[in-house]
């Protein structure tokens, strides 16, 4: 956990244009199933995906058994319409064929679960004015998935209803939960972010809620929880969809009643908290799974953005690398060449992924293009930028054995080297990774046994 404090770096921020794009309406008419009759109308200025399913969450919300809680995404871009399926259980079918991804231009049919919609498109073209800003708070972009972004992220900074900020990692989640703290009316009240994955399970209880002297072994000293750190400002629950099921009703409790109870104590703190949330999961499915309660899901998800992947975000990556170059007052400019090899890439660990490279290059200069290649130009090539991973994906093991591999694998070296820089010292590295000094020795130790040969 920790307080944010404001950056004091002054950067260059890019102009702002208002956009013109192109749009259309689209409507989904339900012409079969429970909802038949029922329409939807699309235009294209939505500001993140519109989902369909059953679950509360989804825009176009359905009664149909045979439909997943997040069955499909629809997007409109310009005066097409890009569905998606999410991993439904029936699938998702265009004209009858099952689809992972498609374009629609309006007169299709749709089928999802035992659903299906007539896809009409209105054949007046139109123009649509997108804000001219290219920043919220310390959130850069300037494309149009953005730009449609904004107008939502202004009026939940205004409001103090809780919000869930869904994307893949890396997209500026917490950054943008940062700047909804920023731009709202509690800017001058503490902002508290709460990593739920970096806080080992016994300890995450007294975390959130804080403990009396004496509570368990351990606790020699009264310690505040995040809800009471965060009194009068903003509360980050960081990848909440990581939260233990067992702490998640404590957690709905607070919520509801903003009410603290300390770990070992009698007294209930009344306390003034928004809650924000954050999670790279798809909270219905980890619903569906029964990891993750439906109650505390509603309570959290009054609110819902969707930041879009950097691959989604066309223009942004010039005017991402060019701001985080321009980080350093005393740099050069960018070199062109740079910025064509950066547009030529998927980035799948999107703007934290960017941002590292671009302040690598910068560090490094030409000593860069002598070390592994800056960026994958193929599959073969990113296996080999991903040298101990790409060996791991290569021997086709279940997913769940390759992912745990890559963990441990990520864990050994990450130990090896936050003990490095900080000379060997346990209690320097533990707080560096943001971990507490048990956890930490509790993790040397796994690895340590691993390497230790067997007689």
């Amino acid at each position: 956990m920790r307080k944010v404090q404001p950056s004091t770096v002054t950067i260059t921020r890019p102009r702002s244009d208002s956009m013109h794009v192109e749009t259309a309406t689209f409507r989904l008419t339900v012409v079969s199933g429970p909802n038949q009759g029922q329409g939807f109308e699309l235009d294209g200025l939505a500001p993140s995906r519109v989902l369909a399913g059953t679950s509360p969450a989804c825009e176009i919300r359905l009664s149909d058994p045979l439909i997943s809680r997040r069955h499909c995404a629809i997007e409109q871009t310009g005066r097409r319409l890009r569905i998606a399926d999410l991993g439904s259980t029936n699938g998702t079918f265009v004209n009858g064929v099952e689809i992972v991804e498609a374009w629609l231009d309006g007169g299709e049919n749709l089928l999802v679960g035992g659903t299906t919609f007539h896809v009409q498109k209105d054949p007046t073209a139109k123009t649509a004015l997108l804000p001219a800003r290219t920043m919220f708070g310390s959130v850069v972009g300037a494309s149009e998935e953005m730009r449609k972004l904004y107008p939502l992220c202004e009026r939940l900074a205004a409001s103090s209803v809780p919000v869930i900020i869904e994307g893949e990692t890396g997209t500026g989640k917490e950054v943008l939960a940062e700047s909804l703290h920023a731009e709202g009316p509690r800017a001058n009240g503490p902002y508290v972010v709460f990593d739920c994955t970096a806080t080992p399970p016994d300890l995450m209880e007294s975390a959130i809620f804080g403990h009396e002297k004496g509570a368990f072994t351990g606790a020699t000293d009264t310690r505040a929880g995040v809800f009471e750190q965060a009194d009068g400002g903003t509360l980050l629950l960081d990848e909440i969809g990581d939260l233990h099921i067992n702490l998640q009703p404590k957690l709905l409790r607070v919520i509801q009643s903003m009410e603290v109870q300390r770990v070992g104590g009698a007294r209930r703190r009344k306390v003034d908290v928004r809650v924000l949330a954050a999670t790279r999961r798809d909270l219905d499915r980890e619903v569906q799974a029964g990891r993750f309660r439906d109650d505390l899901y509603y309570r959290l998800a009054v609110a819902r953005i969707e930041l879009p992947p950097l691959r989604r975000r066309r223009g942004d990556i010039s005017l991402l690398a060019k701001y985080f170059w321009s980080e350093n007052e005393n740099a050069l400019p960018i070199p062109t060449e740079l910025l064509q090899r950066l547009e030529d890439y998927e980035w799948p660990g999107n703007v934290r992924e960017l941002r590292n490279v671009v302040l690598r290059h910068q560090a490094l200069g030409d000593l860069a293009r002598f070390e592994r290649p800056l960026i994958a130009d193929s599959p073969d090539a990113l296996m080999a930028f991903s040298d101990p991973v790409g060996e791991i994906i290569h021997r086709l093991l279940p997913l769940a054995e390759a992912r745990q591999e890559v963990i441990q694998l990520f864990e050994q070296r990450y130990l090896e080297h936050i003990l490095a820089v900080n000379d060997g010292n346990v209690t320097r590295a533990a707080a560096a990774a943001g971990v507490a000094r048990r956890y930490f020795h509790l993790l040397r130790a796994k690895y340590a046994a691993k390497n230790t040969p067997h007689e």
